[in-house]
């Protein structure tokens, strides 16, 4: 199955940023030590890794928008609605859980991944209704 330039695009992209992401993640570990204090320098050391979760949602968006065939598009759409109900349904339902018991804390840096997860769970679902309804329904 070759692949649209839309996809080519955004395959690039996604390496690429995965790429700065490891080398940001890896340099700041190396410059911040565990329990460092929040000072400017470490807040934006930081904070770079961010840089790339933030060019991650930029390639899904412009991949999102660059496709040209639009059931495509909904099929990438309804997987990230998926992704972003499954978060929100989790990280509220725990929140309330952390508010009313003593469960232990999540980080919040655990909500980017789990809402990539919930695309591989709105994969899911695109086949499940596709296998049910097909194209036209």
């Amino acid at each position: 199955m070759s692949m649209n330039p839309a996809q080519r695009r955004y395959i690039r992209h996604m390496i690429a940023l995965s790429i700065a992401y490891i080398l940001a993640v890896m340099v700041a570990s190396a410059l911040i030590p565990d329990g460092a204090a929040a000072t400017p320098l470490t807040i934006g050391i930081a904070l770079v890794p961010a840089l790339a979760t933030s060019g991650f949602i930029w390639a899904m968006a412009r991949y999102v928008a660059d496709l040209g065939d639009e059931y495509v598009r909904m099929l990438e759409i309804r997987k990230m609605l998926v992704a972003t109900g499954m978060t929100l349904a989790l990280a509220s339902g725990w929140g309330i859980l952390e508010l009313f018991t003593d469960v232990p804390r999540v980080p919040l840096f655990f909500v980017f991944p789990v809402w990539c997860l919930g695309l591989a769970v709105g994969s899911l679902v695109n086949r499940v209704t596709i296998g049910d309804a097909g194209p036209c329904a």
